[in-house]
Parts: structure tokens; C-alpha cells; sequence
């Protein structure tokens, strides 16, 4: 690992940006001065500016209650309002809001004054059927404008949403359903997915099999065709019910500390946290970044970011910054590689995408296939590109900005978390000199710093934890339903500084290099997922005595799920390693999700264990990694790595 960031830190390319995109950059090198002179005085003037506020506050920051913030909580607005209605009024409803394609090929194009109608609709077809402010609804939908147009209707009301990625199995459906305590589910039959039709519903159904929920409705948006089960008196069909409703709909101002959203993300203990978000400070940071970081002009660019709606870079960079800023935006439905390779590519030649924001998984995918493929269209439209999730690797980041920005296209590198709401860390287009391979700079009125166990700050050339130094306006408002749980997971290690779960370094030149968690949480495709979650499935396998997880170095993904299981001696000879490892990993698909699914499961008689029964995960990850295994003296049984290396020769 040392060799790797060393090799990465002597990283000498830079691209500075050209004279033409600097003279026109929608960001100016004086804002980090102006950020400087004082972070809550310059929030204050981008939250006045960027959004419109039925009340205008006069309150900027209150953190007498230390870790938790308010921002603006004087003011009020509607979310929604400042993402539709004031764009209609100003008059840009013919502006096109999104262009959504179908995995199929099937496509509509979406003004916002279509987009508007709709919403309203939305709005008043949940207040018939008791959705009050406050009120939580489960989101569980595939890539489809219904997806964005229900979380702004829960939005202009005044309700929270808890969107539920539609990859998520019943069982995870199920717990974010109870920890919210949801009382409306909007899914849809089924979604396109990899040529085929993935179905939804009946994950709906199961999660909602046994009592003891708060869910009344369950509303359906027909998509895939797919047959459905269905409960009479719970069941509605969204095309049904929404052609029903009134058509107008008077959006009401809420506080700007009103919740707006829950988004549930993988904690150390198993049990998923629910990140809680609020109005006015989260949508100022997400329309400020939405717009310096990708050099946006809202009345000429088109722009994608690939991300699910399920994930916080979907609720951010698609639901919320885009359509406050009054951006035309591309949705798209399905896999990159469907039904060609060339899907994606396909789509911004179509449309003209010129601000394109995926991951570097996705990146290094399509570097597997081959630069004929995306070289293979037209894509001299796109100006910026963005890299989201985990660190893009500087080969990744050359090719993504010679093959895909023709030589050209700036990248932003961005750094940020479910928790943190917006991009906290990230070059800006136009004024910074960028270096492949690192996040570079906190973005203005942001103070980010790299410190050692002690809180100290480590220093240029030198490596720690990253902290968040000054509350911001986009930063969790806490865990539902659980403070306790958001000071000891976030605040406790340093008291006065947030904790991010990753580390760092600092370059000469004093810019960040993220180097991943620090914790239990591995980062998969740029999905965060917890070991002791998948631990958990793991054991609840009858087959199962005991299991340890990991998360291993993957060319393609970041890192990869790799497991080591005691099968019970009851079942030894049930079935075959290949064999149990095969009916392991559909377990964990089927209580998780498919993203959880173990690239490999190790078949271990036993595992390696400290003197006070802790589980050696470092020993564990240079197994998967394939790396000579590290200093065993700690271990209660010195021979139980012997073991297993020779066994899985």
C-alpha cells in the first residue's frame, strides 16, 4: 500500500486549464478569497442568490448545539418550488428539464412546465391519500421519470422520502420501511435492466408480508409489463390514480430545517444508519456545487450524471442541484451495456451531453473494452467531465480525459459522502491545474483538514484522517432516530471536527489524496457496504458456524467483496465448497442485494484471532489480495494463517 501512494503522490502530470476556458469559467479564482474572509457569510450570499426564499432568513448558522447544526432555520422555502415553479415563472417552461431514456430505446423529453404538471399532480394524489409534512414515504423505483417526479411531490409537501435503491432485496426494503416507519410505498412493477425486465412489486409484496408496518398504499407505476400481484384496498396504479387528481397545487413555504429526506447508508454494526438531510442548507450546497464545479450554463448545456436516484449522488446531481439550477438533464434507465457497449456514448451523441459525471468502476469497464467503442461516436459535445464515488487512479483519469474529453474536457475529481449531502472536496474547471489521480482542493467555504490520532495536522508529504473542520450547510442533520448513534459514529473521535471514515494524505503542493475507509465499510462500485452486514447474512445461512468479510483491491469495482467461512460441522458434508460458496453467495444477493454479492467465498476451518477473540480482517484482506501474509504475533494460534494459505492453494 505505502509503495502504491508513494508512487501515486510523484504523480507530475498537470493540465492546466486553457486561456479560453478560464476567461469563461462560470467559477472566478477570487472565490476561495471571498470564501476565506468568512465561510457563513459567503453561504449566506449563495444560499440568497441561488435559491428563492418565501421568507428570507435572517440567521445564517446557529451551532450553540454542537454536533448539531442549523442552517438559515429562520427561513423558508419549498424545495420544490425552487426546483420547478420559479423556472416556469421566470419564463423557462419550454426549457427542457429531462431528456429520459429508455433502456429499451423508448424515450420522452420533459419541459419544466411538463415537469411542474406533473408534480402537482404527484402532490395532490399523496394528499389524498394522507400525506401529511413529516410524514415519511418509501421510494423503491427504477430509472424513470416517476422517480424524481415523486420525490419533489413528497418534497413540495413537506413529507420525507426514503428512496430504497431498487437493487435492495425485500429484507433491506423491510428495514428501511420500519426504521422510517413509512406509511406509503411508491414502486413500480417492474424496471429495464440488462435486456430484461427486472421486477420490483414483489419485493414490495414480500417486504410487506407480515404486520407490524405503518404502510397503508402502496402505489404502482406500470414500466416493465411484468404481471403483479396485487392487494386490493393497498394496491394503486399510478397512471389510474394521478388522472383522477386536481391539476394545480399552491406550493407551501416550510422551515428551512424542515427534514427533507432519509437515506439509508451501511454502518459498522450492520445495521444500515438513516442519514437524515434538511431543506434550505442541503439544496444551497447542492445548486452552489451543481454549478461551480461543473462549469454549468443552465441554458446551454445538457448534462448527465449516470448515478441510480437510490444512491445520495442521484438525489443530489439528479434530483435536487440540476433542477434548481434549471439545468437540462439526460435520465437514463438501464446498464451501460445495453443492449451494446456503446449504449452510453450513444446517448451523449444523441442528445449532446456536454457535462458527463459517472465513476471510475464504470471508467475502468469501458478501458477493459477498448477505446474503439466510445471512439465510435460523436462525443466533441462534451466540455466537462466528472469522477464520482471512490479515487479514479491516474491511468483512469488519462484515458477518461484523452479517449472520452477528446484531450480537452476538464475533469473534477470529487470527494464527498451520503453524510456530507454535496461535493466537499473537488478542483473547479476553469481555475484550477489539475493532477490525475487526486480530489485536489476543498471547494469554497469549505474546510476540510488531514490530522493524526491526536487531532493534529499531519502536515505537506504526510498521511492521516480526514476531518471536516467547520459545519457546512449540506452536512446530516443526524441518524434517524438516533443521536446518540450520529455523535459516537461521527463526532466522538475528535469532539470538535467530523470525522469522514477516510484517510488521506497531503501532497507537496498541500492537495488531497484520498486513500479509502479507515473503518469496516468497503466501497464497491462506489456503493458503500458494511462487512458486518454482510457478516451477518452470512452467519444466518444454516450451513454457517462463523464468517469474516473483507473487502479486497478489484481492478474493475475498487473493491471487491471477499468472504472466509466455518461451515458447521453439522453440515460439512452437505454439500461441496464450490457448492456451499455458490449457495452462500446467492444468500447474501437475496438478503442484500446483488451489489453485495462476494466476488469469492473462502471455505476456512478456521479463522485468525487475537488473544481476545478480535477477528485479524489485515491478515484476512492480504489472503484475498494475494500478497505475503503480515506480522501473525498477535494471533492467539500463529499457525491458523499457515492453514488456511495452504488450503486455498
Amino acid at each position: 500500500m505505502a509503495s502504491q501512494i508513494d508512487h501515486l503522490l510523484n504523480e507530475s502530470r498537470r493540465f492546466p486549464p486553457s486561456e479560453e476556458f478560464a476567461a469563461n469559467a462560470v467559477a472566478s479564482p477570487q472565490i476561495y478569497a471571498q470564501a476565506a474572509a468568512g465561510s457563513a457569510e459567503f453561504w449566506a450570499d449563495q444560499a440568497r442568490e441561488l435559491l428563492h426564499w418565501h421568507t428570507p432568513f435572517t440567521r445564517t448558522l446557529d451551532w450553540s448545539n454542537p454536533p448539531f447544526a442549523k442552517w438559515f432555520d429562520d427561513g423558508e422555502l419549498n424545495v420544490a418550488y425552487n426546483c420547478l415553479d420559479r423556472h416556469v415563472l421566470a419564463g423557462n417552461g419550454d426549457r427542457i428539464a429531462i431528456h429520459w431514456e429508455g433502456e429499451p430505446g423508448d424515450s420522452r423529453s420533459i419541459s419544466y412546465a411538463e415537469l411542474t404538471a406533473e408534480v402537482k399532480k404527484a402532490a395532490n394524489l399523496l394528499t389524498s391519500l394522507g400525506v401529511r409534512t413529516g410524514d415519511r414515504v418509501a421510494i423503491y423505483l427504477p430509472m424513470i421519470p416517476e422517480a424524481v417526479i415523486a420525490m419533489l411531490a413528497v418534497a413540495r409537501l413537506g413529507a420525507v422520502h426514503s428512496v430504497v435503491f431498487g437493487g435492495f432485496s425485500a429484507e433491506s426494503l423491510r428495514a428501511r420501511i420500519d426504521d422510517a416507519n413509512a406509511k406509503l410505498v411508491i414502486t413500480a412493477d417492474g424496471g429495464w435492466r440488462k435486456g430484461k425486465v427486472s421486477p420490483l412489486k414483489p419485493a414490495v409484496d414480500a417486504a410487506l408480508e407480515s404486520p407490524g408496518h405503518n404502510v397503508r398504499n402502496v402505489l404502482v407505476v406500470r414500466r416493465g409489463e411484468n404481471t403483479v400481484d396485487w392487494v386490493e384496498g393497498r394496491d394503486l396504479w399510478w397512471h389510474e390514480e394521478i388522472a383522477a387528481v386536481d391539476a394545480d397545487h399552491v406550493a407551501k413555504a416550510f422551515p428551512a430545517e424542515n427534514p427533507l429526506f432519509i437515506l439509508y447508508t451501511s454502518g459498522t454494526t450492520g445495521k444500515p444508519k438513516g442519514i437524515l438531510h434538511t431543506s434550505g442548507g442541503y439544496l444551497t450546497q447542492v445548486a452552489f456545487t451543481h454549478k461551480n464545479v461543473f462549469d454549468l450554463r443552465p441554458e446551454s448545456d445538457v448534462y448527465w450524471c449516470t448515478a441510480d436516484v437510490g444512491w445520495i449522488t442521484g438525489h443530489s446531481y439528479v434530483a435536487y442541484g440540476p433542477l434548481a439550477n434549471g439545468a437540462t438533464q439526460v435520465l437514463y434507465e438501464g446498464t451501460p451495456d445495453s443492449p451494446h457497449p456503446g449504449r452510453w456514448w450513444e446517448i451523449i451523441e444523441k442528445y449532446g451531453v456536454s457535462i458527463f459525471y459517472t465513476a471510475p468502476t464504470a471508467i475502468r469497464s469501458f478501458m477493459k473494452l477498448g477505446r474503439q467503442i466510445p471512439q465510435g461516436f460523436d462525443l466533441t459535445s462534451l466540455r466537462v467531465l466528472g469522477s464520482v464515488g471512490e479515487p479514479i487512479n491516474p491511468e483512469a483519469w488519462i484515458w477518461y480525459h484523452d479517449v472520452i474529453g477528446g484531450g480537452s474536457a476538464p475533469i473534477v475529481d470529487t470527494w464527498w459522502q451520503t453524510e456530507t449531502g454535496a461535493i466537499m472536496i473537488s478542483a473547479l474547471p476553469g481555475v484550477t491545474s489539475l493532477k490525475p489521480g487526486s480530489a485536489q482542493v476543498p471547494i469554497p467555504g469549505i474546510r476540510i483538514d488531514v490530522v493524526d490520532d491526536d487531532g493534529q495536522h499531519v502536515g505537506t508529504g504526510n498521511g492521516g484522517l480526514l476531518v471536516v473542520s467547520e459545519p457546512w450547510p449540506s452536512m446530516l442533520r443526524g441518524i434517524w432516530g438516533d443521536p446518540d448513534r450520529y455523535r459516537e459514529t461521527y463526532w466522538q473521535k475528535f469532539g470538535d471536527k467530523y470525522f469522514a471514515g477516510d484517510g488521506a494524505r497531503l501532497d507537496d503542493d498541500g492537495d488531497i489524496w484520498l486513500l479509502g475507509r479507515v473503518d469496516d465499510v468497503m466501497n464497491v462500485s462506489g456503493h458503500r457496504l458494511s462487512t458486518a452486514e454482510i457478516e451477518s447474512s452470512l452467519v444466518s445461512h444454516p450451513y454457517v458456524a462463523e464468517a469474516a468479510v473483507v473487502g479486497a483491491s478489484d481492478e474493475t469495482t475498487g473493491q471487491a467483496v471477499v468472504a472466509f467461512v466455518i461451515v458447521k460441522a453439522s453440515q460439512a458434508d452437505v454439500a461441496s465448497a464450490a457448492e456451499a460458496s455458490d449457495l452462500l453467495r446467492a444468500h447474501v444477493a437475496q438478503q442484500i442485494g446483488a451489489i453485495a454479492r462476494p466476488r469469492q467465498i473462502f471455505i476456512v476451518a478456521e479463522l485468525p484471532k487475537t488473544r481476545s477473540g478480535k477477528i485479524m480482517r489485515r491478515l484476512l484482506r492480504d489472503v484475498a489480495e494475494g500478497r505475503e501474509v503480515g506480522d501473525t504475533t498477535t494471533l492467539a494460534d500463529t499457525s491458523v494463517m499457515q492453514i488456511i494459505t495452504d488450503r486455498l492453494q
